[in-house]
């Protein structure tokens, strides 16, 4: 097989019709510049509408952000709000559902949570997750199950994984 570059490719990912979801992340104190540059990659390969950073999460410009997120950050609109409890209070004022990606005593399995049409979706810092003031702000929250011995995948992965379950099976 081929692969297809170019012309064909764009032609080939036109395809593909995009579910009728509004996606907005939201990066809570995520400190890494490569997953913050991945956040931005994967809102525009997910049609996130737009991309909030808080607190002390890497900012453009940046040059891993740039070259991890292979200029993303140009194309997708973003906004830095220093607490991401404020963010997502606004949000929900605009009729958003608050999902946080953290393990708690409420979370159920990302793959069988129920998601609204209108959605922002919230993860923490790489080593200490969602605060706790975030989490009392959000009305839902989701993880993903490990079956390994380690506690939780990658930022940016895991962000990955929810947003296209969301999009396709949730």
């Amino acid at each position: 097989m081929k692969q297809l570059r170019g012309k064909p490719l764009k032609d080939f990912l036109k395809q593909a019709s995009r579910p009728d979801r509004e996606i907005i992340f939201i990066l809570q104190d995520v400190e890494d510049p490569v997953n913050v540059g991945s956040a931005f990659r994967i809102a525009d390969a997910a049609g996130v509408r737009q991309l909030i950073l808080t607190g002390i999460s890497a900012r453009p410009p940046h040059p891993l952000i740039r070259k991890v997120g292979r200029g993303k950050d140009r194309r997708i609109k973003w906004k830095y709000t220093e607490q991401a409890a404020d963010a997502v209070s606004a949000l929900k004022s605009q009729g958003y559902v608050s999902c946080a990606l953290e393990i708690t005593a409420a979370a159920v399995p990302y793959n069988e949570a129920e998601y609204p049409d209108k959605l922002c979706l919230i993860v923490g810092h790489e080593d200490h997750g969602v605060t706790k003031r975030t989490l009392a702000a959000c009305d839902m929250t989701v993880y993903i199950p490990m079956y390994g011995k380690g506690a939780s995948l990658n930022v940016h992965v895991s962000l990955g994984v929810v947003a296209y379950h969301i999009l396709h099976g949730g």
